[in-house]
């Protein structure tokens, strides 16, 4: 059956105590004592009650205190038959009270029903309970009509204003556990993307240099054992030592990266330029700093653009272009074409495809491809 206003619990966090701040428990327990106290009060009261009848009537408010706390646990536990059951109780000890001539006893267990009921049964529930309860309390009651039905009435609004703010607590306990939950989510999504791209720095560097390396290395092999000229063998062993500086710095770019310490993407691309023969780099738009991922992305594309250049088109002219958009910045590296390089056919390492994955991961668009002249690649990326 689908839950509504009159078969709804109480939450369980309007029930319980977790989340309510000290003076609130402080308040409830004061009450707890007062009640117990004037149930006391109203048992050695009691004129006709005299020796054993005193112990016997102490004995009903301990056994009273119990099926009350009971009855706390069953509203808890959300369980409607104990809990019904355990009221259904409790208004009996009061019935019995009466019957004894304890009418303070009985009017204040009366008076605790219709309370405890409207704060945490369901509405169903709770209002015939209460109906009973302080019918018995207007019909045993000595005041005036008047006074009584005020008392009425007034418990009856206290009992649904204390359900009211209990369900405001509850929400508000729920709503934070919420928001615990979603900012461990969000730590945890954050580590694992912070994870994810340390893991491409050290790829993109690693695989780059070595692989260059490698073929450096392999190369100065095979032309020792074929038993090639010393100066040739030299060139390969200073190419592979420069490709091992070059990936050193390229490491402590990296590092610089990962720790937000970059130095400004102009003159990164200036430097990168400087070290290529015959490229340039030209710079549009209002210039201004980029997020570290896409400033990351613009400088590894650069990298291993002129890297193939090198590999496939040795000797070409490399033109590079940086426009700051008003919502995106844009890299073009564009070379003249030449004749196929001795490192056509060794891997990249990163190549295109991680280009373009680099750039997809940013929400931008990688494209490549020949024209005219020779080869052209373009990074786009949103900022």
């Amino acid at each position: 059956m689908t839950e509504n206003a009159w078969t709804r619990w109480p939450s369980r966090e309007a029930l319980g105590r977790d989340g309510a701040a000290r003076s609130r428990r402080l308040i409830g327990w004061v009450v707890r004592l007062l009640v117990i106290g004037m149930l006391l009060w109203g048992a050695y009261d009691s004129t006709h009650v005299h020796g054993w009848g005193v112990a016997g009537a102490v004995a009903g408010v301990l056994l009273t205190a119990f099926v009350a706390w009971a009855f706390w646990r069953a509203t808890l536990a959300h369980r409607l038959l104990p809990s019904m059951a355990l009221i259904a109780v409790l208004v009996g000890i009061a019935v019995v009270g009466q019957a004894a001539d304890f009418t303070t006893v009985a009017l204040v267990i009366w008076c605790g029903c219709a309370i405890s009921a409207l704060e945490r049964l369901p509405l169903a529930a709770a209002l015939p309970v209460t109906a009973v309860s302080l019918g018995a309390f207007a019909v045993m009651n000595d005041d005036a009509w008047l006074t009584t039905a005020v008392t009425a009435a007034g418990l009856a609004l206290a009992g649904y204003t204390l359900r009211l703010d209990a369900e405001a607590r509850g929400n508000a306990q729920r709503l934070l556990a919420q928001e615990r939950a979603a900012r461990e989510a969000e730590a945890e999504s954050a580590a694992l993307a912070e994870r994810a791209r340390i893991a491409r720095e050290i790829h993109d560097v690693l695989a780059h240099s070595l692989s260059a390396q490698l073929v450096h290395l392999e190369a100065a092999r095979l032309l020792i054992e074929r038993g090639a000229d010393r100066e040739q063998i030299l060139e390969r062993v200073v190419a592979a030592r420069g490709m091992a500086r070059d990936g050193l710095a390229e490491t402590r770019q990296a590092l610089s990266a990962l720790r937000g310490d970059l130095t400004p993407l102009e003159d990164f691309l200036a430097q990168l330029v400087e070290t290529t023969a015959d490229a340039e780099v030209t710079i549009t738009g209002e210039r201004r700093g980029l997020p570290a991922e896409a400033s990351q992305a613009v400088r590894r594309v650069a990298q291993e653009a002129l890297t193939n250049v090198r590999k496939h088109a040795p000797g070409a002219k490399v033109r590079l272009r940086l426009d700051y958009g008003e919502h995106q910045v844009t890299l073009g590296v564009r070379d003249s074409g030449g004749s196929p390089g001795e490192l056509t056919a060794a891997g990249a390492g990163y190549g295109l495809l991680g280009m373009r994955e680099r750039a997809e991961l940013l929400g931008g668009s990688l494209e490549a491809g020949p024209d005219e002249e020779g080869f052209v690649v373009t990074l786009k990326v949103p900022v």
